[in-house]
C-alpha cells in the first residue's frame, strides 16, 4: 500500500524545521514562504508553542466533549479576547471544511433555509457542503450538486439582493480574503452590502476567516478592516500552527441545543493546547504588528518590480505576472532554497509565510526574486531565438 496521490509531489523531503526555515534529507535548508498552505503562523517548532502540546500529551492528551474540558474554556476566552469577539460562542472542530459544514447547518437550522449565497472563484473546502459553495467544477462531484448554491460575482450587491429576497437563502458565504483564487479582498463596501441585506432578508453573515484570520492580514479577521461583524465566522489553518484544528465563532444570538452538532476530535485537550499557546506567542511576540510591518515592506518593494499587479494585506500576498510562474517558481526552490505557493490563477505567486518572518528574510526573498525574474527573462530570449 502508498499513500493516495492528492497533489503533484515536489523532489524534496523535508525532515525538520525551526522558525521559517525547513531542511530537507540532505541537509539543504529553505526559507517557508508559504507556511504548508499558511498553517505556520507562528513558526516552525515554536519553543513554547512545542512545550505546551508535550507538556499536554504527558498530562492528558484526549477525552470526549461529553466532560468538562479546561484548557478548552481557555482556548474560547483567550481567542475572544484577541480577536475582539468575546461575546461569541466556540465550537469546534479539526479543520477548515469541517467549520465551513457546520456554520452553513448552523445556518440553516437557526433560520430553517436551505439556500446558500457563495462568491465566484471562492474556496471553501473539500467536503460535500465545502464544495458545493466552491465555485470550482474540477472538484464538484455529482453528489455535491444537491445542495443548491447562487454563485455571485464579487462586489455585484444588486445580484446579492436579488438572491436574498426569494427569503429562501440561509446565509451568505465569503472569504475574508480569497486565497487560492489569487489574494482578492472584498472591498469594505461590498461587505457591509452584505452585513445589511443578510439582516433584511433574514439570512445569516458567514465570514470564512480560514486562511484569511488569526493575523494574516495584520488584523486579527480579515473582515475588521470593513468594521463589520459576521453572524459566523470560520476559522483553522493558523490556528494550530500545525495541528488539525478548527472552529465556529458563533453569535450570542444564535441559540443551540444539546444534539445539534457534535464531534469527537474536535477541541481535544491536546488541540486546544496547541491553539492556545498559538494565541499566547501571537501576543506575546506582537506577531500582528510585525506582519504588518513586514507585509507593508515587502508590498512595497513587490510593487517596484516589474510585475502586473501585487495583492494583499500584511503576510498575505498575490505577486501576478504576466507569464505563468511555473518556471520562476522552480527557480526560487531550486536555486535559491525558498518555497512559495500557487494560486488557481497561473500567473500568480502566493506568499503566506509564518508571521514571525523578519525584514531580512524578506530581503532575500526580494533579491531572489529579482535574480529568477531576470533568469526566466534570458530564457524565454533563448528560446524565442
Amino acid at each position: 500500500m502508498k499513500p493516495f496521490d492528492v497533489y503533484p509531489l515536489q523532489s524534496i523531503t523535508p525532515i525538520k524545521a525551526l522558525g521559517c526555515y525547513v531542511w530537507d534529507n540532505k541537509d539543504n535548508r529553505y526559507l517557508d514562504l508559504y507556511g504548508g498552505h499558511a498553517v505556520i503562523s507562528i513558526g516552525h517548532a515554536q519553543p513554547e508553542f512545542t512545550q505546551a502540546l508535550t507538556q499536554q500529551v504527558t498530562t492528558m492528551g484526549f477525552y470526549s466533549n461529553s466532560v468538562q474540558n479546561p484548557v478548552q474554556v481557555a482556548l474560547a476566552k483567550k481567542l475572544g479576547e484577541l480577536s475582539g469577539y468575546e461575546d461569541y460562542s466556540l465550537f469546534m472542530v479539526n479543520s477548515g471544511a469541517e467549520a465551513i459544514e457546520n456554520a452553513i447547518k448552523i445556518a440553516s437550522f437557526h433560520t430553517g433555509r436551505k439556500h446558500i449565497v457563495s462568491i465566484k472563484k471562492g474556496f471553501h473546502g473539500r467536503t460535500s457542503l465545502a464544495v458545493a459553495i466552491t465555485d470550482n467544477p474540477k472538484i464538484s462531484a455529482p453528489v455535491n450538486t444537491v445542495h443548491p448554491t447562487t454563485f455571485i460575482e464579487m462586489e455585484d450587491s444588486s445580484a446579492l439582493e436579488t438572491a436574498l429576497a426569494t427569503n429562501e437563502v440561509a446565509a451568505v458565504v465569503i472569504e475574508g480574503v480569497q486565497g487560492i483564487a489569487g489574494i482578492y479582498e472584498p472591498s469594505s463596501a461590498f461587505l457591509n452590502s452584505i452585513q445589511t441585506l443578510c439582516k433584511t432578508y433574514g439570512a445569516l453573515f458567514i465570514a470564512d476567516e480560514i486562511q484569511s484570520g488569526y493575523g494574516r492580514t495584520g488584523k486579527f479577521f480579515a473582515h475588521q478592516y470593513a468594521d463589520v461583524k459576521p453572524d459566523l465566522i470560520t476559522v483553522a489553518k493558523g490556528m494550530g500552527n500545525g495541528f488539525p484544528i478548527g472552529g465556529v465563532l458563533i453569535n450570542p444570538s444564535i441559540q443551540a441545543y444539546h444534539g445539534m452538532l457534535g464531534t469527537t476530535f474536535g477541541g481535544t485537550h491536546l488541540g486546544c493546547a496547541a491553539g492556545l499557546a498559538v494565541l499566547n506567542v501571537l501576543e506575546s511576540e506582537n506577531l500582528m504588528a510585525n506582519c504588518n510591518t513586514t507585509g507593508n515592506y515587502l508590498i512595497t518593494e513587490l510593487k517596484s518590480l516589474e510585475v502586473k499587479e501585487v495583492r494583499g494585506r500584511g503576510l498575505m500576498i498575490g505577486i501576478e505576472f504576466s507569464y505563468p510562474i511555473k518556471a520562476l517558481r522552480k527557480i526560487l526552490l531550486e536555486e535559491h532554497k525558498i518555497f512559495t505557493g500557487v494560486a488557481s490563477n497561473p500567473n500568480v505567486l502566493r506568499i503566506l509565510p509564518p508571521l514571525s518572518l523578519s525584514i531580512e528574510q524578506a530581503k532575500f526573498f526580494l533579491d531572489s526574486l529579482k535574480s529568477a525574474i531576470i533568469k526566466v527573462k534570458q530564457n524565454e530570449t533563448v528560446s524565442i531565438n
